[in-house]
């Protein structure tokens, strides 16, 4: 029988987990399920906000120093008392059929390895649900994230992934490289026999404790370690991690082109936008979320495609050492 641990690294967010756990006294299992707790160095500790739930919620919780999520995940997967483990991050809200999905998922299609997507909850800011829009619609990164369809060999992503204890037993866990620590275990789970799949059910709120800034500063590392990633793993290289810089590279001819030649080149971009413009005011029912997608499809796709290609010529190029050439994306 699977048995359940929930793994929850915190970094100075005791909100955050407060209105995790919230969530997670709504979840409606037959079997009760463990909730690992692991305080990564963090100044703001979350440990008031353990105690008022530790009487409802089987909670363990740990206080270790500063070492990276990926480190921190593994130190609660180290300790958790169940043999499937599930990686949340601690700014995500998981609704109360979660378990109930991903348990009838895998009595049905076992596998050691599985992602879901997340999805935007009602109570978001108008900002959280145009990033949202951006980083799930199928218009901007296919869908992956936020859609329907079930992919086996899927990279799941840590804010929402489930793990069996053999399969971390086997792969040792998280690598040292962050972000990118997710796809990079993901591959090395597939090279050590094990499948993944996508579950469409099992989808958790994702807040994204997220400004523009923040925005930028996520997606740009995201373009930065796909290179690497595709160099440690050139089988998981796909056409597809080049359409933000095709697009970047596609804009600046566009706007050339309409000075140079007509504005008539500005018109598939435009339709584009109008796209996007449509589509996420119709979503999510604001104009106003709309207009925000605007800005971060621009975002995302400058951030994203600008790094990747900083990134490649760097490491596929250059031939350059990744740590060295990168090492804020790297713990020790």
């Amino acid at each position: 029988m699977i048995q359940y641990s929930f793994i929850v690294p915190v970094y100075n967010r005791p909100q955050e987990i407060q209105e995790l756990l919230e969530s997670m006294t709504a979840v409606h299992f037959p079997r009760d399920f463990e909730i690992v707790i692991v305080e990564d160095g963090s100044t703001v500790s979350s440990d008031k906000v353990v105690k008022e739930f530790e009487h409802i919620l089987n909670i363990s919780y740990y206080k270790k120093e500063n070492s990276g999520p990926g480190a921190s995940r593994n130190y609660g997967m180290q300790r958790a008392k169940g043999n499937y483990f599930i990686i949340l991050d601690s700014d995500c809200l998981i609704p109360s059929n979660y378990l109930q999905a991903a348990d009838a998922f895998l009595k049905s299609n076992f596998v050691h390895c599985y992602g879901g997507p997340d999805a935007a909850h009602e109570s978001f800011s108008p900002l959280q649900k145009a990033i949202n829009y951006t980083m799930t619609s199928f218009f901007t990164t296919g869908g992956i994230r936020g859609g329907k369809k079930q992919l086996q060999r899927f990279e799941p992503r840590s804010f929402n992934m489930g793990i069996s204890k053999e399969a971390f037993i086997k792969t040792g866990g998280f690598g040292k490289i962050h972000p990118g620590e997710d796809p990079d275990l993901s591959q090395r789970l597939l090279k050590s026999g094990y499948e993944t799949a996508f579950i469409p059910d099992a989808y958790v709120y994702h807040k994204r404790r997220i400004s523009w800034k923040k925005f930028y500063q996520q997606v740009r590392k995201f373009g930065l370690v796909r290179p690497i990633l595709n160099k440690r793993h050139p089988s998981s290289a796909k056409i597809t991690f080049w359409f933000p810089s095709l697009f970047v590279i596609g804009v600046f001819v566009t706007l050339i082109l309409s000075v140079l030649i007509h504005w008539y080149f500005l018109i598939p971009l435009g339709l584009y936008l109008v796209m996007i413009l449509i589509d996420a005011s119709w979503k999510n029912k604001s104009i106003r979320i709309g207009i925000y997608s605007l800005f971060a499809v621009f975002i995302q796709f400058f951030g994203y495609g600008i790094a990747f290609l900083q990134s490649y010529w760097n490491i596929h190029v250059l031939n350059k050492d990744a740590a060295k050439a990168f090492p804020f994306l790297f713990f020790d």
